[in-house]
Order: structure tokens, then sequence, then C-alpha cells
């Protein structure tokens, strides 16, 4: 599957900023229901920039300078943010995505 503009821009807005040693931008939104094709990201991101920051502080950082892609089309983002020691304990693993349950709530 090939990049999309809204991946590629994802990709320089958290490189550019976050200086990562790991950076994986996936689109899953063929994971979900609805026809949305660039709607829901899975990020993880290596960071020793994340060192001084909580982990509500590193999800606040990553969705201001996504705020653009979030007022658009982009409707979720799964955010694995770590430091380089804590990504090694991880054994360089984030977890996967929970399956989607499809459809909506107003749906029966």
């Amino acid at each position: 599957m090939t990049e999309s503009a809204v991946q590629v821009g994802i990709e320089f807005k958290l490189g550019a900023d976050l200086n990562p040693s790991v950076l994986l931008v996936e689109n899953e939104s063929h994971l979900h229901g609805g026809p949305a094709t660039e709607s829901h990201y899975r990020i993880t991101v290596v960071s020793d920039c994340f060192v001084p920051m909580s982990r509500v502080q590193r999800h606040q950082h990553a969705y201001k300078l996504l705020a653009d892609e979030l007022a658009g089309g982009v409707h979720a983002l799964a955010l694995h943010l770590y430091t380089a020691s804590e990504w090694q304990d991880r054994n360089e693993t984030s977890p996967p995505s929970p399956d989607c349950r499809g459809g909506s709530k107003s749906e029966s």
C-alpha cells in the first residue's frame, strides 16, 4: 500500500519536531467500518524528546502537532510514544490495535 499525502504529512511533522529514532505511521483505516480511507492511524514514535514528559504530556504534544489533521479527515490516532529506554524495555514493540467493532452506535 502506498503512503498517502496525509500519512506523509504526519511523518514529516512528527519527524521534524521529535527527531525520532523510530517513527512508524500505519494507516489502519481499512480495519474500520465505513468508507473512510485516511481516517485511522497507528503511530509509534521513539524519541528522547519524551524523557522529561509524562505520558499525558506526550499525547498532548502529539495532538498539538497533528491538530490540522485531526481537524480534517483524521478521526483516530493510536499513539505509542516511548523514550529509547522504554522502547528497549518493551523489546522494541508496540501493542497491536484492538479489533474494530464496526458500524456506529446508531446502527442496530
